[in-house]
């Protein structure tokens, strides 16, 4: 303990003498000095701060922000920020610290977004929410400054773009166009984070319904119509909207501008079986496997559109190709069962649409088996209980459990499957 306070008191000795040397012959001190200098001073800041003895770390980092803001920018900036945020929330400071801090913060994010370039996109929205939260500045002064962060980092946590959100739902008026671009921006948090349930509620907060937000995205990008990301805002909502034509519109100009976007022929695809135009569905899936081949959704896709087609052999194909990519995926399997019944219902019901109803049967059992949460397999199987052979029918036809049974007949000639005699 005594060798520690005789180091630090040496330290001390050291710092203080560079210090009046620093400051009568700030030219002329040799370049060895000053590395010595900064080494001290950040080897006391550094061992201050990992004590977490902020207030004593804080004159130390603030002179190596003066003296060398760019020689331990990878370690000094984000420990400062670090322990001036601890200070200013602590209960145990004084007003007059909490305010220096206030006074230095904006000097201390000039310097760090200066010279801690690796972590700007870090720095810079938490400037923005300092002037908004700490020092309470203009709002447009605020404003300006979270766009700038999200626009200069577009990952940037949707935190940021949330608070930026409010703002403009704060300070909109008649006078500037604040509510256009709180839609827009929580627009493009909708697309970004679907699964989040507050962005949609800001939006239905903002506007009386998805309609008149899609004519405010169409009116957006009518004004600027090379702009392909108003484009996306505007199609999007036009399919959430149900207005799938004018979607379908927006999202054939934007394939036609950006032909290999996923996203664009996702949802093109979508608009196509919403309004039937399953020729053009089924080009549109055909290219979405064509971008991204191991995609399971879109054979699966692919298959529905056949389906509705009447096209089964295709649809069965293409249901269990999904399976395959999906290394099991049972949704499918199911869907082709679904497929069996559906063919079952528009035949007449004799003892081979049975058999077709138990090969339904046996198929819902085979996408259980593959996925035990798959409830509404279990539901189909026993809903078709009613609907297959009896035990009678097996033996007024001399037929014995175990045998294996071709499915024929006109009606069912594209399946060519068996079933097995319980």
């Amino acid at each position: 303990m005594k060798k520690l306070i005789k180091i630090i008191c040496i330290c001390s000795l050291c710092i203080l003498f560079l210090n009046v040397k620093i400051s009568a012959q700030e030219n002329t001190v040799p370049a060895t000095t000053q590395v010595d200098s900064s080494l001290i001073i950040y080897s006391l800041f550094a061992e201050y701060y990992k004590n977490k003895d902020y207030m004593s770390a804080m004159p130390y980092g603030f002179k190596l922000l003066k003296l060398y803001p760019e020689k331990y920018s990878k370690w000094v900036y984000y420990k400062m920020e670090d322990l001036l945020w601890e200070l200013h929330d602590s209960t145990s400071i004084s007003p007059k610290i909490k305010k220096s801090i206030e006074d230095t913060i904006l000097y201390f994010y000039d310097l760090a977004l200066k010279y801690d370039t690796t972590d700007r996109s870090y720095f810079e929205p938490r400037e923005a929410f300092v002037e908004e939260t700490w020092l309470s500045l203009d709002s447009s002064k605020v404003i300006a400054d979270y766009e700038k962060a999200i626009a200069d980092y577009p990952n940037t946590s949707s935190y940021y773009y949330n608070r930026l959100g409010q703002l403009y739902i704060k300070y909109q008026s008649n006078d500037n166009d604040y509510k256009s671009r709180a839609i827009d921006l929580y627009t493009k948090l909708s697309e970004k984070e679907p699964d989040n349930p507050q962005w949609p509620n800001e939006l239905q907060n903002l506007v009386e319904n998805l309609q008149e937000l899609a004519a405010i995205d169409k009116k957006a990008w009518d004004m600027d119509k090379d702009n392909l990301e108003k484009a996306w805002t505007y199609a999007s909502v036009a399919m959430k909207a149900g207005l799938y034509k004018d979607a379908i519109s927006v999202l054939e100009f934007l394939v036609s501008k950006s032909p290999e976007t996923i996203n664009y022929w996702a949802q093109l695809a979508s608009a196509y079986q919403k309004v039937n135009d399953l020729n053009k569905a089924e080009s549109a899936y055909k290219k979405l496997i064509q971008l991204e081949p191991d995609k399971k959704e879109d054979y699966l896709n692919l298959g529905i559109v056949y389906k509705d087609k009447n096209q089964y052999v295709l649809a069965r194909s293409y249901y269990e190709k999904a399976s395959e990519i999906g290394k099991g995926w049972a949704l499918p399997i199911f869907y082709l069962g679904n497929l069996y019944e559906q063919s079952a219902r528009g035949c007449e019901f004799n003892f081979e649409t049975k058999l077709v109803y138990l090969l339904a049967q046996d198929t819902y059992r085979r996408a259980k088996n593959m996925d035990p949460t798959l409830e509404q397999a279990a539901e189909r199987i026993t809903a078709l209980n009613d609907s297959i052979p009896s035990k009678e029918d097996y033996f007024f036809r001399g037929y014995k459990s175990g045998q294996t049974l071709p499915i024929t007949g006109k009606c069912y000639g594209w399946i060519q499957r068996s079933v097995t005699v319980p």
